[in-house]
């Protein structure tokens, strides 16, 4: 775990910069609907939902991945529990999570019953229909040495230009090691030396349209 939690920039509205990245945490144009529409409908849920079923992500940041995740678990009314794993090598301090999900009004029930949590510094979080953990750390020390598989992985880390460390060919064999067979990942990045380094650690890539002003986006599957 870090020793300081990142503090962000706030521009455009309220959009959380991240000042160690230079890179927004979300879309500057509708941060719930790149989800849904990159990590939700990119990996092909809800269809695939089923009790047990794995989301793992690179980069926790905000943790809109997880409200929407949870929010469309909920709306599918998808019996059992979703369990889903975040790695994140620099957590954002409790109340700046809170104020940056406070944007996006369609999540605040599940916001406000995760807000405690958040606050109590907690880093698992069990719920009837979720068992959720964040592995703090450097995620190229920290995956390999994870015991889970997932379902399905949203790589949502700052942009590879960026913050290079988390798209190297070594975690994405990682993330590949650490994928159910038929599983998928898909990503906001269509660079191609991601695409390659997923093809190379033996998934089956394809690049698809993107959400807003991003043209292209990833999606891979584990044959």
């Amino acid at each position: 775990m870090t020793n300081q939690p990142d503090a962000p920039l706030w521009r455009d509205g309220g959009v959380p910069v991240s000042p160690r990245f230079d890179d927004p945490y979300y879309s500057l144009e509708n941060g719930l609907a790149e989800t849904r529409h990159t990590f939700l409908a990119g990996n092909g849920l809800p269809e695939r939902f089923r009790d047990g079923f794995h989301i793992a992500e690179l980069g926790f940041g905000t943790g809109l991945n997880l409200l929407a995740a949870l929010h469309l678990w909920r709306e599918a009314a998808t019996p059992g529990t979703l369990r889903f794993t975040s790695f994140e090598a620099f957590p954002m301090a409790a109340e700046d999570m809170i104020r940056a999900q406070a944007a996006f009004p369609e999540l605040a029930g599940i916001a406000a019953e995760l807000a405690p949590h958040w606050r109590a510094g907690a880093r698992e979080v069990t719920l009837p229909d979720l068992t959720f953990r964040m592995i703090a750390g450097d995620a190229r020390e920290t995956l390999p040495r994870w015991e889970g598989v997932a379902d399905a992985w949203f790589l949502d880390g700052f942009s590879p230009a960026k913050n290079p460390e988390l798209w190297g060919p070594e975690l994405m064999e990682e993330v590949a090691r650490h994928t159910a067979i038929g599983g998928t990942a898909a990503t906001y990045t269509a660079a191609g030396h991601v695409r390659r380094a997923l093809a190379a650690a033996g998934f089956e890539v394809s690049r698809e349209p993107g959400y807003g002003r991003k043209r292209h986006m990833s999606v891979a599957r584990r044959g």
